[in-house]
């Protein structure tokens, strides 16, 4: 059982200890209502409290049961709600720390409520692309009032207790406890003193009216269309809080009922799910057991005061670790620390970040020409030129200086870890960290796991990623790891397409149409042609077999690398990101296009989206058969956090699940005849073909 029973005077205290956050599983609800059973066959008790162990009263639905036949199990969530506000006896509700969803929902049917300071209060089911489905949107709007408890709804962000309990008219909070440590005492005392009144107050009964309803719900529809365009659950929420003020309570628990239940089975919400589960599964390593020992990480040393060094010790610094940074030259080091400044001091105007903890974070940093001053650092990550000769040069250095037990990290985003950590005569202390630009910004770290990388410094990284507040998923050493060995298949696609008689323009509309943040020719831009080429010449000479579009080439033997030099696939406006299309390219493509003799065909938008995302999918299920990434959903993270793949599809993996496997493995074989694209590839990878043979998901 995870719901503990005592009892105090005339006062049950029904107390839910299912850690981390109290959620509400089929045990811990039982619980409840055996709880409830025992006080209301005792005679001596009074009133009863209802409230939550360690930090939290309840974080809402037990996620280990997602979508499992538990989850609905009677007594289900909307039973025991029922039970409490069918108490005979009045239950109090005593929320502290952590009161979201379904334990809101909890709270919202016992007949008072009194909160701790400090309280985080949420109805967060949308973020999960679903409403509230347990009488959230018809309680809430009656407890705190229409335009606060659809705003809540709506973002599912969440508000301090304190906050609520101050909105003029609310009956969220019957009373404010002084403090999270006397909660349970008041809550107690306050069980006392409403023990012989009757009738017995339930937020059902409270009234719930708008005073301008029609106009009120008109523009909230507004908003929310505008912000949430490819996601219909906050549409919904508005709906079902509207149903609150319009329709008898039991007939808007029916309504919303209708709602959450059809919300559950849209690709979005099996995506925004999918994504809430794939980013817990990511912290953990399957051969990496969670009680790991960590080595103490209290200092970091950078290498290379660039765009990348400079954005990775920012990450560290706002988290409050000092930091120190390497260069060769005082005028490299004092253009880093102005760009590092500059970043920090955008924030401070934009009212993101106070003035002292501007100077705060400044004050952690500090700066070197000697490799000698790294010594005592923790952990030592290098963000130099990609070559594996200056690497070398650096990680010697790095071994003849730090001290033993230091992490050695590399910022490659390519180059085989492997060699990288031989340089070295301590490999199990070497590690990949590989950040994605804007490192400040960019939420993915691809974590790579050399041959010889202890576990006990993979455990350490990965605990320091999260302080950092990034998504860390552990890759094995491969050419590209996980994200740039699939955008290679992408970009290769992309090309063929160019051949065949798309323009540039028109694959990138056809891919941002589907979702991406920008298409395959704009990210080449923006990322900087040169570097797909360098990797192409080095391709032509280690699989002189493998079929490329030269297009690209010839675009940059004539200096168009993208942004940095206002001219790519598009041409550039100073101080604009405008992608505006260039006629001179459009002719070399034709020319290349007719000099191979090829005519022009007309190709869909759906074949673009096809060829593009089944290539990452094709090449994504080489790269889990070869145990370079342990489990599906941590592809998915990488192409959601790092490359701009749409959310509410959930990643390519993810998306591959939903069109089905046997769909996409068709689609591939019909690709595979096309002459002029790359037959090769598109035979299906074993582990897919397996897995659509057997009517199968790689989740």
């Amino acid at each position: 059982m995870t719901a503990k029973y005592e009892v105090h005077g005339s006062v049950a205290v029904i107390t839910l200890e299912n850690p981390p956050v109290n959620g509400l599983g089929y045990t811990t609800r039982v619980g409840i209502t055996d709880g409830l059973q025992k006080a209301h066959a005792d005679s001596t008790i009074k009133s009863i409290v209802l409230t939550g162990a360690g930090k939290a009263f309840s974080g809402g639905a037990d996620i280990k049961e997602f979508g499992s036949p538990k989850a609905l199990a009677e007594p289900n969530l909307l039973s025991v709600i029922l039970a409490l506000e069918n108490s005979s006896k009045p239950v109090v509700a005593a929320v502290h720390s952590v009161c979201m969803g379904g334990g809101l929902e909890l709270a919202l049917g016992c007949h008072y409520r009194i909160a701790a300071p400090g309280c985080n209060v949420a109805l967060p089911e949308v973020k999960l692309g679903l409403i509230p489905g347990a009488g959230g949107t018809q309680r809430l709007p009656r407890a705190l009032g229409v335009e606060p408890a659809l705003n809540m709804i709506v973002s599912g962000d969440p508000v301090k207790s304190e906050l609520l309990a101050q909105i003029p008219g609310q009956k969220l909070f019957d009373k404010m406890a002084a403090s999270a440590e006397s909660l349970a005492e008041e809550a107690v005392a306050y069980a006392q003193a409403v023990s012989d009144t009757r009738p017995l107050p339930l937020v059902r009964n409270l009234p719930c009216r708008h005073p301008n309803g029609d106009a009120y719900f008109q523009f909230a529809r507004n908003m929310v269309k505008g912000m949430a365009k490819n996601f219909p659950a906050p549409g919904k929420c508005v709906d079902a809080i509207e149903s609150a003020t319009k329709k008898k309570f039991d007939d808007g628990m029916a309504f919303e009922r209708e709602i959450f239940t059809a919300l559950m089975f849209t690709p979005e919400s099996r995506a925004l799910r999918h994504i809430f589960m794939a980013e817990r599964a990511a912290s953990k390593v399957p051969d990496v057991p969670q009680d790991t020992p960590q080595r103490n990480i209290q200092s970091i040393a950078v290498i290379g005061a660039g765009t990348m060094g400079g954005g990775i010790a920012m990450n560290f610094l706002s988290a409050g670790i000092p930091v120190k940074m390497l260069e060769m030259k005082q005028e490299a080091l004092d253009k880093g620390i102005a760009i590092i400044r500059k970043n920090y001091e955008a924030q401070v105007k934009k009212g993101k970040l106070k003035q002292d903890k501007y100077d705060q974070r400044m004050s952690l940093l500090s700066t070197t020409l000697s490799y000698d001053d790294l010594k005592d650092a923790d952990m030592v990550i290098e963000a130099v030129f990609e070559e594996m000769g200056v690497k070398e040069k650096v990680f010697k250095e790095l071994d003849r200086v730090m001290k033993p037990g230091a992490i050695l990290a590399s910022n490659t985003s390519t180059l085989d870890m492997n060699k990288i950590a031989a340089f070295t005569k301590r490999p199990q202390d070497v590690v990949g960290m590989h950040f994605f630009s804007p490192a400040n910004i960019m939420k993915l770290l691809e974590v790579v796991r050399g041959e010889k990388t202890a576990k006990d410094v993979l455990a350490t990284v990965m605990a320091a990623a999260k302080k950092i507040k990034k998504t860390a998923v552990v890759s094995g050493v491969c050419d590209g790891f996980i994200g740039n060995r699939m955008i290679e298949q992408y970009g290769r696609q992309g090309g063929f397409l160019l051949d065949e008689g798309c323009t540039p323009a028109q694959v990138d509309k056809a891919m941002e149409k589907f979702g991406m943040a920008m298409g395959p020719f704009r990210m080449g831009d923006l990322a900087g042609n040169d570097i797909g080429w360098a990797i192409r010449k080095r391709r032509y000479q280690e699989k002189p077999g493998m079929k490329y579009s030269k297009t690209a080439d010839l675009l940059c033997e004539k200096g168009r690398f993208g942004q940095k030099t206002g001219a790519g696939w598009y041409d550039y406006v100073p101080g604009k990101r405008d992608a505006i299309p260039n006629a001179e390219v459009v002719k070399m493509i034709e020319d290349h296009r007719a000099s191979l003799g090829i005519t022009p065909r007309k190709i869909s938008d759906e074949e673009i989206v096809q060829r593009l995302v089944y290539a990452l999918v094709n090449e994504a299920a080489h790269i889990l058969e070869e145990g370079i990434a342990s489990k599906a959903s941590d592809i998915d993270m990488v192409y959601l956090m790092g490359y701009g793949f749409p959310i509410y599809r959930g990643g390519p993996m993810n998306y591959a699940d939903q069109v089905g496997l046997f769909n996409v493995v068709q689609s591939m074989q019909r690709f595979a005849q096309n002459p002029l694209d790359d037959a090769a590839f598109w035979k299906p990878a074993p582990l897919l073909a397996k897995l659509a043979a057997e009517g199968k998901t790689f989740n």
